[in-house]
C-alpha cells in the first residue's frame, strides 16, 4: 500500500471520527436546549400564575372594600384586573399545552373565576349600588350575606386550585431541570470521552505512520553514511511499494553507480600511476643520455672546442635539466591527492625552521618567524611542501641581493591563516590569478630558472586539504602569499 494511501486512510478515520463527535454533541445539544426551554418556560408559568393569582386578589379585594363603604374608587383595581386577566390565561394556556394536567387545572381555575365573577362578584356590585345607607331590609342582609358565603367558598377553591397548579408546575420544573443536569453531564462525558478517542486514534496513526517513515529514513541515511565511509557495495533492502521505495531503489543505483564509478576511477588511477611511471623512465633516459653525450664531446674535444660551441653544450645540459625538473614537477602535481601522509603533531615553529635551513637564503636574505606559531595535528610533508615552495619562490623572484621574509599565523574558528610577506618586486594585480595556473611565470625561464609549476603544486595541496590561498601585491611594494589550513583534519 503506497504511503500516500495510508495517510489518505488515517485522515478519514480521523474525519469520521470527528463528524460523529459532532453529530452527537448536536443530538446531544439538541436535548439540553429542549430542556433548558422546558425549565425557562416552567419559570414564566409560575412567575405568570403568581401574576395572575395577584390579578384575582387585587378583584376581591376591591370587591369586598366596595362592599364595606360603598367607595366606587375600591372598584378601580377590581376593573384593572378583570381587564388583564384575559390576556394573562390565553399566555399561560399557550405555555402550559403541552402538559394536560396543567391545561385542565388552568380550565378549572378559569371556570371557577368565571363563576365567581358572574354569579357572586357582579350581583354584588349591583346590589350595594342599588342599597342606601339609611335604608336596609332584613331580606337584603341574608341576600348579601348568602352571596359572601358562597363568594369566599368559591375563592378559597381558587387558591386550593392555584396551589395545585402551582405545585404541579414546580415539580414538573424540577424533572425537567434534572433532566437538564443529566443532559449536560451525559454531553460532557460523550464529548470527553469521543474527543480522548479522536485524540488517541489520531496519535496512534501519526505514530504508526511516524515510525513507518523514520525507520525507512534511518535505512537511508545509513546507507549514504557507509557510503561516505567508502562501503559503495550496499544496498537497501525494502519490500514496501510505496513512494519511498522509489526514494530506496534511486539510493541504491546511485550506490551502485558510486561503485561503478570509482572503480573506474581506480582502475585510470593505476593506469595514470604507471602511466607516469613510465613516461618519467622513458623520458629521463633520454635527457640523461643527451647530457651524458654533451659531457663527452666536451670532454674530447678538450681545449680544441670553441667557446660558442662550449656555451651550446652548457645550454643543452641547463635544457636538459629544466625538462627533467619539469617532468619532477608534472609528476609531483599528479600524484597530489593520492598519496596519503600519516597526520601527527606538528610544532609550525620547528617546521618553518627546518624550511629556512633547507632553501639556504643568501647572506643579504633574512627570515622571522612569528612568535605565535601553533602546534598542529595534521600531515607534515605537504605542509613543509607548501613552505618549502613559498620561501623558494620568493627568494629566487627577489630583484635585490638583500631581501627580507616574514612569516604570520591568525587564528579563526575552523583555520589558521599564514602568511608569507617579502620584500621583492611584487605582482601586478592582473597576475594575481594567473601564476597559480600551471606552467606560467612572470619572468623568462632563461632569466630565472623555473617550471612554472610551484604554485600550482601549492594551490593543488592546499585546496586538497580544505583550504584556501590567493596574493596580496602590487608592483615595487613586494608580495603576500595568504594561506588557510585547517585546525583539525579527520
Amino acid at each position: 500500500m503506497k504511503l500516500s494511501t495510508k495517510l489518505f486512510i488515517g485522515f478519514v478515520l480521523i474525519s469520521i471520527l470527528f463528524t460523529a463527535v459532532a453529530i452527537v454533541n448536536f443530538k446531544l445539544s439538541e436535548d439540553v436546549i429542549e430542556n433548558s426551554q422546558w425549565v425557562s418556560r416552567s419559570q414564566i408559568v409560575v412567575r405568570n400564575s403568581a401574576s395572575l393569582q395577584r390579578n384575582i386578589i387585587d378583584m376581591e379585594a376591591g370587591l369586598r372594600g366596595f362592599l364595606l363603604n360603598g367607595n366606587e374608587k375600591f372598584l378601580v383595581p377590581y376593573y384593572q384586573a378583570r381587564k388583564h386577566l384575559p390576556n394573562l390565561f390565553e399566555e399561560i394556556k399557550g405555555y402550559t399545552s403541552s402538559s394536560t394536567g396543567q391545561v385542565n387545572k388552568l380550565q378549572e381555575i378559569i371556570s371557577m373565576h368565571h363563576r365567581w365573577q358572574q354569579q357572586y362578584a357582579e350581583p354584588l356590585i349591583l346590589m350595594k349600588r342599588a342599597d342606601t345607607l339609611s335604608v336596609s331590609s332584613r331580606s337584603f342582609d341574608l341576600k348579601l350575606d348568602t352571596l359572601l358565603l358562597g363568594e369566599e367558598i368559591i375563592m378559597d377553591s381558587v387558591r386550593t386550585s392555584f396551589r395545585d397548579f402551582n405545585a404541579f408546575e414546580y415539580k414538573l420544573r424540577e424533572e425537567r431541570r434534572e433532566r437538564l443536569n443529566s443532559s449536560i453531564t451525559t454531553t460532557r462525558q460523550v464529548s470527553t470521552v469521543l474527543t480522548i478517542l479522536s485524540v488517541l486514534l489520531g496519535l496512534g496513526w501519526a505514530y504508526y505512520i511516524t515510525r513507518l517513515i523514520t525507520n525507512r529514513i534511518v535505512k537511508m541515511v545509513m546507507l549514504a553514511d557507509k557510503i561516505s565511509r567508502g562501503e559503495y557495495q550496499t544496498q537497501i533492502v525494502d519490500t514496501s511499494n510505496d513512494e519511498l521505495s522509489q526514494l530506496s531503489h534511486s539510493l541504491n543505483r546511485m550506490s551502485a553507480t558510486i561503485d561503478e564509478t570509482f572503480g573506474e576511477l581506480d582502475r585510470k588511477n593505476k593506469e595514470l600511476d604507471q602511466f607516469a611511471y613510465v613516461v618519467s623512465h622513458d623520458l629521463k633516459a633520454p635527457l640523461r643520455g643527451i647530457e651524458v653525450a654533451s659531457r663527452w664531446v666536451e670532454e674530447d674535444m678538450g681545449q680544441n672546442l670553441p667557446a660558442n660551441i662550449k656555451e651550446y653544450l652548457m645550454m643543452m645540459r641547463v635544457r636538459v635539466h629544466r625538462m627533467e625538473n619539469l617532468i619532477n614537477g608534472i609528476l609531483a602535481l599528479a600524484r597530489i591527492g593520492r598519496t596519503s601522509h600519516s597526520q601527527e603533531e606538528v610544532d609550525v615553529n620547528q617546521l618553518l625552521t627546518e624550511v629556512a635551513d633547507m632553501v639556504s637564503p643568501p647572506p643579504g636574505f633574512t627570515i622571522d618567524v612569528g612568535s605565535d606559531m601553533p602546534v598542529l595535528h595534521t600531515e607534515r610533508v605537504p605542509l613543509h611542501q607548501v613552505f618549502l615552495n613559498l620561501f623558494s619562490n620568493a627568494i629566487k623572484y627577489h630583484h635585490q641581493e638583500k631581501g627580507h621574509l616574514d612569516v604570520t599565523c591568525s587564528e579563526s574558528d575552523s583555520f589558521y591563516t599564514f602568511s608569507v610577506s617579502d620584500d621583492g618586486p611584487g605582482i601586478a594585480p592582473e597576475y594575481h590569478e594567473r601564476i597559480f595556473v600551471i606552467f606560467q611565470t612572470l619572468q623568462e625561464r632563461d632569466a630565472v630558472e623555473s617550471t612554472g609549476v610551484g604554485l600550482a603544486i601549492v594551490k593543488k595541496i592546499i585546496e586538497s586539504h580544505g583550504g584556501a590561498i590567493w596574493v596580496s601585491s602590487s608592483l615595487g611594494q613586494g608580495a603576500t602569499f595568504s594561506f588557510t589550513w585547517p585546525k583539525n583534519q579527520a
